[in-house]
């Protein structure tokens, strides 16, 4: 998708979107550094966009791990289903991420080992953000890891209420810098 799309998509919806340029590779390096690949079976991505952190995820994964992507944009969903359409194990979905739930469910996933999301909690209306992380929380498996990125440390102390360990990264070669947030209910080794 060209520069220009994703600066339309954002202008049409600036609360969805949350970004007028896509994330910048050395982000999406961050945002999948905490994914053991080796060992996860269940991998969901809440809006994945133009794909950005989706393609290092496809890369990195092994074949039978399970990868959704759940996309509210209809434009970038249809992107995503063209671009990766060949792709095995690997299940796109065009609704909120409210809706976690309902697709674990429905595809008979029992629980999940990472979520990766690039929604941008600092816009989402605040029940809207409390649903999909107490949804997320319920369904990460005991050690079950949840990446964000954000621009601003505002949204810290309300994520903060979902999960009780946040490890905390700063990547300044994105536009603009943003903070990483790998967020757990256990303790584990830092990177």
């Amino acid at each position: 998708m060209k520069p220009f799309s994703f600066i339309f998509q954002y202008v049409l919806n600036p609360r969805k979107v949350g970004a007028v340029l896509p994330s910048s590779k050395y982000l999406a390096q961050k945002m999948v550094d905490g994914i053991d690949f080796q060992n996860a079976k269940y991998i969901v991505e809440l809006g994945p966009g133009t794909g950005v952190f989706t393609d290092k995820i496809i890369k990195s994964r092994i074949q039978h791990t399970v990868v959704m992507l759940i996309e509210s944009n209809t434009e970038f969903c249809t992107l995503l289903k063209e671009k990766y359409k060949g792709e095995k194990n690997l299940i796109i979905i065009n609704d909120s991420a409210e809706e976690i739930d309902k697709y674990t469910k429905d595809f008979n996933i029992p629980y999940l080992d990472y979520v990766v999301s690039g929604l941008p909690f600092a816009s989402l209306p605040k029940n809207v953000s409390s649903i999909i992380l107490n949804k997320t929380k319920k369904l990460l498996r005991k050690n079950g890891v949840f990446t964000t990125f954000q621009y601003t440390l505002f949204k810290k102390d309300f994520i903060h209420h979902y999960f009780k360990h946040i490890h905390l990264t700063r990547e300044y070669r994105n536009m603009p810098p943003a903070y990483v947030f790998r967020c757990s209910n256990l303790y584990a080794k830092s990177n």
